[in-house]
């Protein structure tokens, strides 16, 4: 196989996936795969097999899934800029909700639904402000936030959709963020949800479905997060409590059920020694995995033929960036062969580039310990004629 490459843990993820559906019991409720940590129709075809739907958040994320199988009643569509093209391409297909983020959103939605001589149906993203311990780049409730709609602006909001008769209001949902290690700020956001959908049910209104959203944190290695059942009981629990129990309980997991079962692996080009200072050069980099750099993110690297050992070397890839670096790692004394760059099934590939003149990674697919499928790598031939049509 060539490298880098990423391979993926099907069993893994679909043994995750169904102890994750088993947590909610006889609860009516709806595991909405976040689609965008990683889109392999492979991957959203075996959680679906498991029983999840899907979060989307674009219209071709809205492809994949209704092509792997995803039942439209199973689909929510997110996202603070949705295309008119998208808004349509929802309506059409007939997805469980659109979850508006905006008021002005809003009158977007009824006209491209009136226009199709359809009843859009929707839930409110409401702007929970609260504020997660994670990186700035991925939380997403505070009040400065670009998602969600205040709660100041949340009367006005239901006053648009009752004037609508395109729009039916049919749920309530927040999302505090990615990266979540405690439970707490993802029940004090549901609590705000509960809030609003309890005086939306006082007005003599109907609703079918909360969400509290997703963004279940896992361990990269030394940053351990409870397992997704946990934020599943609590929440279940919570709804039981405020006797809203009936409501369709909506989550939004991504990481968590893909993260843990997916591996870049790469091969060492070369070490480096000079002044007291260890390299290992490695054929995949911030192209392959732009989290390090993007978000100081750590992934555990590890020799594929051998156990961690010291002395640490720091491993970086080809990539013209200083910020081309995945850490120090313990890799023994004369590192070379294969490298698994762990927990990265999610934002992984999905993020990747071809910088620097750099074709995208193979897929690898994994199930009964055999290879099931590969998706191949385009390879630099094929980069190479693009630009120079271009």
């Amino acid at each position: 196989m060539g490298t880098p490459a990423y391979v993926y843990d099907l069993d893994g993820l679909s043994a995750g996936a169904r102890a994750l559906e088993a947590s909610f019991g006889a609860a009516p409720h709806l595991t909405a795969y976040a689609v965008k940590a990683n889109t392999a129709g492979t991957i959203v075809r075996a959680l679906a097999a498991a029983g999840t739907g899907a979060d989307v958040v674009s219209g071709g994320e809205l492809e994949v899934a209704l092509g792997a199988g995803i039942a439209p009643r199973d689909i929510v569509m997110s996202g603070v800029g949705k295309t008119d093209a998208e808004l349509d391409q929802a309506i059409g297909s007939d997805i469980y909700a659109v979850q508006v983020e905006s008021v002005e959103e809003l009158e977007r939605l009824a006209a491209r639904a009136r226009a199709a001589g359809k009843r859009a149906r929707l839930g409110l993203r409401v702007k929970p402000g609260v504020m997660i311990d994670s990186h700035a780049h991925v939380a997403t409730g505070h009040d400065a936030a670009k998602f969600g709609i205040a709660r100041s602006e949340l009367g006005m909001a239901w006053e648009r959709v009752d004037a609508h008769p395109e729009l039916l209001g049919v749920g309530v949902s927040a999302h505090v963020g990615s990266m979540l290690r405690d439970v707490d700020p993802y029940l004090a956001a549901a609590r705000v949800v509960l809030d609003v959908v309890k005086t939306r049910l006082a007005s003599g209104r109907s609703l079918e479905y909360v969400d509290f959203g997703g963004g279940y944190g896992i361990d990269y290695g030394g940053a351990p997060a409870p397992a997704p059942p946990a934020f599943v009981t609590q929440a279940l629990a919570l709804l039981r409590a405020e006797g809203l129990d009936a409501l369709r309980f909506v989550i939004e997991p991504g990481r968590s059920l893909v993260g843990p079962y997916g591996v870049l692996v790469a091969r060492i080009v070369q070490t480096k020694q000079s002044e007291g200072r260890r390299w290992t050069m490695i054929d995949a980099g911030m192209n392959d995995l732009v989290r390090p750099a993007l978000y100081g993110a750590k992934h555990r690297v590890e020799l594929l033929h051998a156990a961690p050992a010291e002395p640490e070397w720091r491993v970086v890839g080809p990539v013209c960036e200083s910020s081309d670096d995945f850490g120090a790692h313990p890799l023994g004394p004369a590192p070379s062969g294969l490298v698994a760059i762990r927990d990265a099934g999610a934002y992984g590939f999905v993020l990747a580039s071809e910088y620097n003149g750099r074709a995208l990674a193979a897929e690898v697919f994994v199930s009964g310990g055999a290879v099931t499928h590969v998706s191949a790598s385009p390879g630099r031939s094929a980069w190479v004629k693009r630009r120079l049509e271009a």
